[in-house]
């Protein structure tokens, strides 16, 4: 028997007995132990059979996709830590990069969960869309009403292929169900507290878990989650905007102090604000490119570990050759292809999108606030949920969380990512600020960095319940490391 075999049989031996004094002391009324089984990547996986809807709890069942990657000392290991990576399937993301969260095997049993309608490959629990969601893009660079009326039309044809597909478990997309989720593999895992990892929608799951769960959270960090906390669509969209101009400015002071960047020493504002001046640019034969593509390959380029590409577009652009800028503007649909993800997003949050002849308002004032790139956040967001049909009151509607006699929770915040909840906004958190975008964690376990800042504190609070001073702030170690 290999070694990886028999550390594989020692922690499912270790989590069924977890479980079975569990059950043991609940009267049996424990969910069932996940029967773990090989499947591949060295990963075991697992079901979780769950209600369908956990306001009639007796009735139709459904199945959660689950992966364990084991504690490399299975004899010391702190138990169960539940991982989400956010939006899309975890288990394939895990299995795609397994550096993402594979450290955190040095301490615990790690539990990849998916979301309802999500799942591993090939999985029956994985809800097939056939209609994708369309590319918000359009919205943008054709901003008429007709426009308007015509991404409506699809994305409305994207949500109704989705509740086609889900049929009666359509119901149970919605974040509040996914957290009577993670307490029943909370329970099932023989854990008195559900100990957890969210990152970017992962972190929404987490946050309703610990409103309607407080007593039986445990450590948990949650990482750049979309801000549930502001029911006014327009004030979100101002923070979004906001923080992409701020992404803008961190680029340019990057290309100031970086040697990668080929824009050398001009400053990379001003050659934005000539390139604007000077559309429509040349993008080889019988090929322009428009302000507003202009502007979107700008926008879709300011995720940190795309500045480079973005300093050499904007180069070339200067030079009279635009092409690469104009492929930098083809951003991918608001969610993976069909899946289920946005339709679960506009439960959770069910924005009132407003009229187009209101959106307009809206987004003259956003220009005022941001007037570069961050107005663009204004179509980005409303293409989410544009023409999909509000079912009645929403499960769990934005709103500051209820958090009482719970522990504290520590909350990743980057300064470079414009969806990120605000600080403070989760009673009792520990904000940890650092310099980097969405998913700083994630992306600087792909890239090997280990000793960082940010790790460095969310290990120590995960595995010690060490929370970070107040005020802490981690540098841009992950542009700093990539890219100086």
């Amino acid at each position: 028997m290999g070694k990886a075999q028999r550390v594989t049989i020692l922690v499912t031996a270790v989590l069924a007995a977890a479980a079975a004094v569990s059950q043991a002391a609940t009267g049996g009324a424990a969910a069932a132990l996940p029967q773990w089984q090989d499947c591949g990547d060295g990963l075991r996986c697992a079901k979780l059979s769950v209600p369908v809807d956990w306001a009639r709890p007796h009735a139709a069942r459904t199945e959660i996709d689950l992966a364990l990657m084991p504690a490399q000392d299975p004899a010391h290991s702190f138990g169960a830590l539940v991982v989400n990576t956010g939006y899309g399937p975890t288990i394939e993301a895990v299995r795609a990069q397994p550096d993402t969260v594979s450290e955190l095997t040095r301490w615990f049993d790690v539990v990849l969960v998916e979301p309802r309608g999500l799942g591993d490959r090939g999985s029956a629990a994985m809800v097939r869309c056939s209609v994708a969601q369309p590319d918000p893009l359009r919205l943008l660079l054709a901003p008429g009403k007709a426009a308007w009326r015509s991404y409506a039309r699809d994305n409305a044809a994207y949500d109704r292929s989705c509740r086609d597909a889900a049929g009666p478990g359509y119901v149970g997309l919605t974040s509040w169900q996914v957290a009577h989720d993670l307490d029943a593999l909370r329970e099932a895992l023989g854990e008195p507290r559900l100990r957890y990892f969210g990152s970017s929608y992962g972190a929404v799951y987490g946050q309703a878990y610990l409103e309607l769960f407080p007593h039986r959270a445990g450590r948990m960090y949650l990482e750049g989650g979309f801000d549930h906390t502001e029911p006014g669509l327009e004030r979100r969209l101002t923070a979004e905007a906001r923080a992409d101009e701020r992404r803008l400015i961190a680029f340019r002071d990057w290309c100031r102090s970086s040697l990668v960047c080929s824009l050398h020493d001009d400053d990379a504002v001003s050659v934005l604000d000539a390139l604007r001046r000077s559309t429509p640019l040349s993008a080889g034969p019988g090929h322009t490119v428009k302000i507003r593509r202009l502007l979107a390959a700008v926008n879709a380029g300011l995720a940190p570990q795309h500045w480079p590409e973005l300093a050499r577009a904007l180069s070339a652009a200067r030079e009279g050759d635009a092409s690469t800028l104009a492929a930098m503007a083809t951003v991918t649909a608001p969610t993976p292809p069909g899946t289920v993800t946005g339709s679960m997003f506009c439960h959770d949050f069910m924005p009132a999108v407003p009229s187009y002849r209101r959106f307009l308002a809206m987004e003259s004032r956003l220009r005022e606030v941001a007037p570069r790139v961050g107005w663009m956040a204004g179509r980005y967001e409303v293409a989410r949920c544009l023409g999909i049909p509000r079912q009645g009151a929403p499960s769990w509607p934005p709103h500051v969380p209820d958090v009482r006699n719970g522990r504290p929770v520590l909350v990743g915040a980057g300064r470079l990512d414009p969806s990120a909840q605000p600080p403070g906004e989760i009673p009792g958190a520990r904000v940890l600020w650092h310099g980097d975008g969405p998913g700083a964690y994630l992306l600087q376990g792909v890239d090997k960095l280990r000793a960082t800042c940010l790790r460095t504190h969310v290990h120590d609070y995960l595995v010690n319940g060490v929370l970070p001073e107040k005020d802490t702030f981690c540098p841009k170690e992950l542009s700093a490391g990539m890219y100086s």
